[in-house]
């Protein structure tokens, strides 16, 4: 049925909505039920992995009462803090249920099981610990940590292809999952890209029955601003919108943000009339963007700059890719796991570097990728362009549940954070307690923090980044050996002792006079290493390579 009518007909007032977030990241649905419902106090219940900026048309028109998620922040240009949460969940005009990613997925999952709990690895040691839906029990097998389902009301998503009878196919990497359209009490609203007439062909990639689908409309591109990696379904894939989310982002910050929603949301009432205000170059462009070699289009168009000094960021990554390249080395690691922003580029050319020292080690991404190399010119984690070159596609239960913590696996988390302390607990979520402000919150972090074989932070070293204590935990530190900083290295020399500073990087003065230097930068008391050893200075081939990656500065700029 069009759109209009199955939202119309399917979402209700006071509902639980759940916007089901893969690799394509957002819906016509989600926007249609905006539309629809703006400035008439819903109540709704949003129930959504990653917000991103477009979360933020829940929060202005007053559709939401209550949020449940594991990321409330900006994706594009860089990971920021968006101000609308920011200010709701400051005021508590709406009520947020912070979650790692893994044990959002695990609680759909336990709802669509019909299961009363499901166990996790993830939450314990953090300050998540204190939702109503976490417990920690002890049973014959030891102390287990358990989760509550989550069952929403309806299900809204995305997909490449439908049949007529309402099953639906999926391409991965699907990040969290089907679970939540399986879930849902009364069903899915869903969006496809073409009907078919059969989808045994597709078998394979069938993930949600049509008994649990309410409605599907016909929608082309209803995955925009997001994009759509098709693999080799017969649909035409397309690239994600980085320019519309930027923009999305800056509008969320203007006076004139209304009159953005009127244009974007408000006034197109058909994807027809969505199609049109975005243009057919635009739409060509965004075609051309999912061809797997399109990134050499953006390596010629935005070229590094390779004559720059590094700055204080780039100094860091390097310094954490060469820390990271070691430890993969030692503990024979068998993958790295990259974190968002400056820590996905560490993660990068630390594995680079360590498979030049004769390491085997790969590199994973919570979305659902498993030994992928990260293409020139794009230094996002979820990278479309990425997606081919990985060796497994899958989705976040299997990496961030199986492979980085569990049987057999040694993985390596290299991790950011707004605040480190001095035992290695991370806090991206609220400094809401100390007087500042809401941050983003865990996504996958928590859930690498909590099961990976070793974590490594990268950060600048400031005193506001490093409180004694973080008032916050996002991410428990029991697994982080090491926090790498553009001033200096700090290690665990103990494993359930503080951070020491072991290291500082060459550079003018004396050893000693650099150690100064990096002990009134951390807002702990520092404890220094008997004999601090001296790094080697930034490597100009790894910060041209840095810079390949992301050579427009979206990270490496801060």
């Amino acid at each position: 049925m069009p759109l209009d009518d199955a939202v119309r007909m399917h979402v209700h007032a006071g509902d639980s909505l759940h916007v089901v977030v893969g690799h394509t990241r957002w819906t016509a649905a989600a926007r249609e039920v905006v539309r629809q419902w703006w400035d008439r106090d819903p109540q709704f219940e949003l129930v959504m992995l990653s917000l991103s900026s477009l979360g933020a048309l829940f929060f202005r028109g007053g559709l939401v009462r209550r949020v449940v998620t594991g990321y409330s922040g900006d994706t594009f240009p860089n990971f920021t803090p968006n101000p609308w949460f920011q200010r709701a969940y400051a005021n508590g005009s709406v009520e947020v249920e912070h979650w790692s990613f893994l044990a959002f997925a695990q609680r759909l999952e336990a709802a669509a099981k019909g299961l009363p709990a499901i166990t996790t690895r993830s939450i314990a040691g953090s300050s998540m610990e204190s939702n109503e839906a976490f417990s920690e029990v002890d049973t014959p097998y030891g102390r287990v940590g358990l989760l509550a389902p989550l069952q929403p009301d309806v299900a809204l998503l995305h997909a490449p292809l439908a049949d007529r009878a309402g099953n639906l196919a999926f391409q991965p990497p699907l990040l969290e999952g089907v679970w939540g359209a399986l879930a849902a009490r009364r069903g899915v609203v869903a969006t496809v890209e073409r009907i078919v007439d059969d989808l045994r062909e597709f078998s394979h990639l069938v993930r949600v029955p049509a008994h649990r689908v309410l409605s599907v409309s016909e929608v082309p591109m209803g995955a925009h601003p997001g994009g759509l990696f098709t693999g080799g379904l017969p649909v035409d894939g397309y690239g994600e919108d980085y320019d519309f989310w930027v923009e999305a982002r800056a509008a969320a910050r203007r006076d004139d943000y209304d009159d953005w929603i009127r244009h974007w949301i408000l006034e197109p009432a058909s994807q027809q009339d969505w199609l049109e205000r975005l243009g057919a170059e635009r739409i060509e462009a965004l075609r051309v963007k999912a061809e797997p070699d399109s990134w050499r289009h953006d390596e010629i168009a935005y070229p590094p700059d390779l004559d720059t000094a590094p700055n204080a960021w780039e100094r860091a990554a390097a310094m954490a890719a060469r820390h990271l390249a070691r430890r993969a080395v030692e503990l024979d690691a068998h993958a790295v796991l990259a974190g968002a922003g400056v820590a996905n580029l560490a993660a990068w050319l630390g594995v680079e570097l360590a498979r030049a020292q004769g390491a085997s080690t790969v590199l994973t991404a919570e979305i659902g990728l498993w030994d992928y190399e990260p293409v020139p010119a794009d230094p996002f984690v979820l990278n479309h362009r990425n997606f081919p070159t990985s060796v497994m596609l899958s989705d976040a239960q299997a990496v961030l549940g199986g492979l980085v913590g569990g049987h057999g696996a040694r993985t390596i988390g290299c991790l950011g954070g707004a605040q480190v302390d001095r035992f290695g607990n991370i806090n991206s979520t609220s400094l809401l307690d100390e007087g500042g402000p809401f941050l983003v919150g865990s996504g996958g972090g928590n859930d690498v923090a909590s099961t990976a074989a070793d974590c490594v932070v990268v950060a600048l070293l400031t005193p506001q980044r490093t409180p004694e204590r973080c008032s916050y935990v996002t991410s428990p530190g029991r697994a982080v050996s090491a926090l790498v900083t553009d001033l200096a290295t700090f290690e665990k020399l103990d494993a359930d002792g503080g951070l020491v500073l072991t290291a500082v990087p060459a550079g003018p003065g004396s050893i000693d006079d650099r150690v100064a230097t990096a002990v009134a930068a951390t807002g702990w008391e520092v404890e220094v290493a008997p004999e601090v050893r001296e790094l080697p200075p930034v490597d100009d081939g790894d910060v041209a390579r840095l810079r390949q990656w992301d050579p427009r500065g979206w990270f490496l700029r801060g």
